[in-house]
């Protein structure tokens, strides 16, 4: 069932995905060699509750029925979603994904940026660029009349152009009073297949792009997905409004991207 949300439904869904964007900016003022996933989640899930508002990630029960033991998702290196937040310090040249999710006024937030930790190479920063560049480019194809395919369609067309691969077991989905709603929006598909998008929908684009091949494993904590040959993977998203003339992106980077200053991808 695809709920259409209403004007006013969709500003308390900006609210909460606003309050991700400012989460994820002051995990970025932390990020450094030296500092521990966990030392970011302490942060994440204070700064949450201090807003008002609850991590919608923290005691999620997961396909394997085990509760996700923490507020963020935080993804090193060749892990690529749902990374468990540990004592491990991030090293010089470790990217990290992190994906934080909030509820608050009866709606969801939902958003993850790929983080650099001190310098990395060019290659790894060409693949934040692409994987970036590919979540706009499915926001584009989000609009009223469009088909579900078309942004899939976007996102793999101009990842797997630069022989990136795509990951297809994991995907976007819908936003709204349950942190995952229908439609299910995977990153590859058929131009003008799918549902019709309309007016009102609320989705999460969520391109999650690997630099060697797409296939993952699953670790053994039940929760956390890295990339089967080690290859580094990155993950941007953003909770967007289906709109007429283009979509509406409710969450934010800019928030993030004033912390990077120039080192913003």
């Amino acid at each position: 069932m695809i709920y259409l949300k209403t004007d006013d439904e969709i500003e308390l869904l900006r609210q909460s995905n606003l309050l991700v964007g400012k989460t994820l900016a002051e995990v970025a003022k932390l990020i450094r060699p030296g500092v521990t996933t966990r030392q970011l989640d302490t942060i994440a899930e204070q700064y949450i509750r201090d807003n008002g508002a609850v991590p919608t990630f923290k005691g999620f029960l997961g396909p394997s029925g085990i509760p996700f033991p923490a507020s963020i998702c935080t993804s090193v290196n060749g892990q690529v979603v749902h990374g468990i937040p540990n004592d491990n310090p991030l090293e010089e040249g470790d990217i990290v994904s992190v994906d934080c999710g909030t509820f608050m006024n009866g709606f969801c937030g939902d958003s993850a940026y790929t983080f650099c930790v001190g310098e990395v190479s060019s290659e790894v920063l060409q693949l934040l660029r692409t994987t970036k560049e590919a979540l706009y480019l499915g926001i584009e194809k989000a609009v009223h009349g469009n088909r579900l395919g078309d942004i899939s369609y976007a996102v793999e067309q101009h990842c797997e152009a630069q022989s990136y691969g795509v990951v297809r077991e994991f995907v976007g989905h819908g936003v709204g009073k349950n942190m995952h709603e229908d439609p299910a929006v995977p990153n590859y598909g058929r131009r003008g297949t799918g549902v019709m998008l309309k007016k009102g929908m609320c989705i999460a684009i969520e391109p999650m792009i690997t630099m060697g091949d797409r296939h993952i494993l699953l670790e053994p904590d039940g929760w956390s997905v890295r990339t089967r040959d080690g290859k580094y993977a990155a993950h941007y998203e953003h909770t967007v409004a289906i709109g007429k003339g283009e979509a509406e992106i409710l969450s934010s980077f800019r928030y993030i991207e004033e912390v990077l200053g120039e080192n913003a991808i």
